[in-house]
């Protein structure tokens, strides 16, 4: 995820620290608060709350997760954007607020120019999962889609998230289509699924492995261009097309000023050592930690942003 501060969020995934002028000796003068647009239990709220974690152990100050979801991500992302630029906000954003929105929206309440990028926190693939007694693999989840074009269902955030968007690019490889539900939040739509409701869910690790942890569902596969080191017999949908999928993730982004210094010392003490994701998100969450410079980051952003046009109009993402 991406990590950057307020003045004008990366997966791909980004994050966003406020900062603006303040003396040294007196920063950070109060609790700092991450704003993490997505509801509670998620995988970017997992993250965030073990950076938090160390970013309180190394200031020595109170750092608290906001959660504020919804709006594809546009409701924390405004928030962010318009809390006191002093530092003490930071807006922990995914790829959907930095490549997509801007894409598919005609007007934000916020734009990228509020904004200045840190470090790319850590990147993650997506997972395809079905009930035990649905299809195997992906060659059956194929058959039943052929078989009911259409009506076969899959759950994911909306229909313009990087899950829907992900599991778009999956269909149209594959060469089917399935009608998608739309929740708010993993947990909703894990709810659903493993009540019956759902054929498939398409979610992060973080929600995928204790499915098949508790022997509730099966992966059928990945949106990664390898297979995941803790799945190693589960294949990726974009196995024999090398590139035709990259990973989310997510980014610490803070406001241009006098104070970006410290926003970036914040960020990359709470993703650890040499900027790189507590080791504790990879065991339990399975994020990939990634680091960086602000300028890295910056250009990876904006690769991102030229990628993601063509590939909206070719899926034809509905516009806002």
């Amino acid at each position: 995820m991406p990590i950057a501060t307020r003045r004008g969020l990366t997966a791909g995934f980004a994050a966003s620290l406020l900062a603006a002028p303040a003396r040294a000796q007196s920063f950070p003068s109060r609790p700092i608060t991450v704003v993490v647009p997505f509801a509670a239990g998620g995988s970017t709220d997992v993250l965030t709350r073990l950076m938090a974690e160390r970013m309180s152990e190394t200031l020595g100050r109170p750092v608290q997760v906001d959660n504020r979801p919804g709006g594809n991500t546009i409701i924390g992302a405004e928030y962010a954007a318009r809390a006191v630029p002093d530092g003490h906000t930071i807006l922990m954003a995914a790829g959907t607020t930095l490549t997509i929105n801007p894409v598919i929206y005609r007007t934000l309440p916020y734009k990228l120019e509020d904004f200045a990028p840190i470090t790319l926190a850590s990147t993650f693939p997506f997972a395809v999962i079905a009930r035990n007694n649905g299809p195997a693999d992906i060659a059956a989840m194929v058959a039943m889609a052929k078989a009911k074009p259409g009506q076969v269902t899959y759950g994911t955030n909306g229909p313009t998230t990087l899950t829907n968007v992900a599991m778009l690019m999956v269909l149209e490889r594959l060469g089917i289509t399935m009608q998608d539900v739309t929740y708010r939040g993993d947990a909703a739509q894990l709810n659903d699924f493993l009540a019956g409701n759902l054929d498939l869910l398409v979610v992060a690790g973080s929600t995928a492995l204790p499915v098949v942890r508790n022997g509730q569902g099966r992966i059928l596969g990945w949106t990664s261009a390898q297979r995941v080191v803790s799945t190693p017999e589960v294949p990726t949908f974009a196995e024999g097309s090398p590139g035709w999928w990259r990973k989310a993730g997510s980014a610490c982004w803070p406001r241009p000023g006098p104070r970006r210094g410290a926003a970036e010392a914040q960020c990359r003490g709470g993703a650890g050592p040499a900027g790189r994701a507590d080791p504790r998100a990879a065991d339990q969450r399975r994020p990939i930690p990634a680091g960086g410079s602000a300028a890295e980051f910056g250009r990876f952003l904006a690769s991102e942003a030229s990628r993601w046009k063509p590939i909206l109009s070719r899926l034809e993402v509905p516009q806002n």
